[in-house]
């Protein structure tokens, strides 16, 4: 039945597995410091298959962005057209963030949440300070670029993919055999991710079994008022305003979208990491929705670095849960100061170790809202950290089905086939033929070289 069942099949099985024993852990006290569990299991084997899950993630993560980038750029042949998908793509993500923080401060208020609350201070936050913002654009342009790919620096990488591209297509005709090489490669890489991705219901397992048996569930009890309107800020961004603008702006369905969308969303929802789920979002909308990978090369990483809808939606939820503690009144001013400042420095940080909570500080000092108040829900941001990364890859994902279908980049034929994508499976084993036929081809190669070398002589 394993064997037979589909790869989305396998990853919710494991997913749900993985919580409820992960739960047990926690609440049999199983997972107890210095116990069996907690040695050997949760913080032994759990931990080391679940970060051998991840790092083959992001192991991809730098070759492909770079290779299909460039594939992508000299796929579109127009400059021009470069600019306008890029100039699209920035103003769609802002305007989603925008509306994704206006959205959280809304339910906030509407709720009142944190109010009359008495909750004592457990620790104290120390804000780590944001880079500056000359900084963040004055490095989109690497002095090394081998040293950003090292540093998975994914603006520098994106524009140094883009000039290699745009020069490529300078060379011209030249420069085809370059060309083929490099859509080769991606092929190659597609294949790894292919391969991966066949792992993914054993990492998803253990990589949830061990959140839940660390966290569990307690803490979002005490601030169930916060966690209530967080959660279901993200889910209403996500499955009304998001499919809303999709469908407004696209034309496309809603249920195939969001049955294409499930694995990125889980993969995403596992690793609580938007850069490590790039090559499985990008195999997604390429292989199953059908997005031309001109499009999808350059959306896709993009997004992952500005694009923070479901982190924009935590700071919202957070400024007006922490100012109803705290007894401060903000006015409409100080609410658009969040909004813009949510907007600016989901660019202003990109790339950046813990930004969620960067951007948070950054907030809370502009509207004069005492920084330390973070440490109030720091305990639960671990297990929400889950669920933004999921709305934020799901915007990706809608942000670029859109743009792909407003300039014709997508084959509606691959979105509308249910089974599109869903064949390529890595079984463990090689056509034979291929295996020949590839052995002939080193075989003839050094043949061919001794023959030289013999003439030579």
């Amino acid at each position: 039945m394993w064997k037979n069942m589909g790869l989305t099949g396998k990853i919710m099985i494991a997913m749900t597995l993985g919580m409820l024993l992960g739960l047990f852990f926690n609440y049999s006290g199983l997972n107890g410091a210095g116990g069996f569990v907690n040695t050997y299991l949760t913080n032994g084997l759990f931990e080391i298959i679940g970060k051998l899950f991840v790092n083959s993630l992001k192991m991809l993560v730098v070759p492909l962005v770079l290779i299909s980038l460039i594939c992508g750029v000299c796929g579109i042949g127009d400059i021009r057209l470069l600019g306008r998908i890029g100039t699209k793509t920035f103003f769609i993500y802002m305007m989603t963030t925008a509306i994704a923080i206006a959205t959280a401060i809304g339910l906030g208020s509407l709720f009142g949440i944190g109010k009359g609350m008495n909750i004592p201070m457990k620790a104290d936050f120390e804000a780590k300070a944001p880079p500056p913002l000359i900084d963040v654009f004055s490095n989109i342009i690497p002095s090394n670029p081998i040293s950003a790919m090292a540093n998975g620096d994914m603006l520098s990488i994106i524009f140094f993919a883009i000039l290699v591209g745009i020069s490529i297509l300078m060379v011209g005709k030249p420069a085809k055999g370059l060309v083929q090489s490099l859509e080769l490669i991606n092929e190659v890489i597609l294949k790894m991710v292919t391969i991966i991705m066949n792992l993914a219901p054993y990492g998803v397992f253990v990589l949830l079994a061990k959140a839940m048996a660390d966290l569990g569930l307690d803490l979002i009890w005490s601030l169930l008022g916060y966690v209530a309107v967080l959660v279901g800020s993200l889910f209403f961004h996500f499955f009304v305003t998001m499919m809303i603008i999709l469908k407004v702006m696209s034309g496309l369905s809603i249920k195939t979208f969001l049955t294409k969308m499930r694995e990125v969303q889980i993969f995403a929802f596992s690793t609580s990491s938007s850069n490590a789920t790039i090559p499985v979002t990008l195999r997604t909308v390429t292989k199953r929705m059908g997005v031309n990978n001109s499009v999808a090369s350059f959306t896709i990483p993009f997004g992952a670095t500005i694009n923070m809808d479901g982190t924009a939606i935590m700071q919202g939820t957070a400024t007006i849960f922490i100012a109803n503690i705290y007894g401060i009144d903000l006015g409409p001013m100080q609410y658009l100061t969040v909004i813009l400042m949510s907007v600016l420095a989901s660019v202003g940080t990109a790339g950046v170790p813990g930004v969620g909570l960067i951007m948070l500080s950054m907030v809370f000092a502009q509207v004069g809202l005492p920084v330390e108040g973070i440490a109030l829900i720091l305990g639960v941001d671990r297990i929400l950290d889950m669920l933004r990364t999921a709305v934020n890859v799901g915007g990706d994902v809608a942000v670029t089905a859109i743009v792909a279908k407003s300039e014709g980049k997508m084959d509606l034929a691959i979105y509308n086939d249910p089974e599109a994508g869903t064949k390529e499976v890595f079984d463990g084993h090689i056509n034979p033929e291929d295996e020949r036929e590839l052995s002939n081809v080193f075989e003839d190669g050094l043949m061919g070289s001794e023959y030289d070398d013999i003439n030579k002589h």
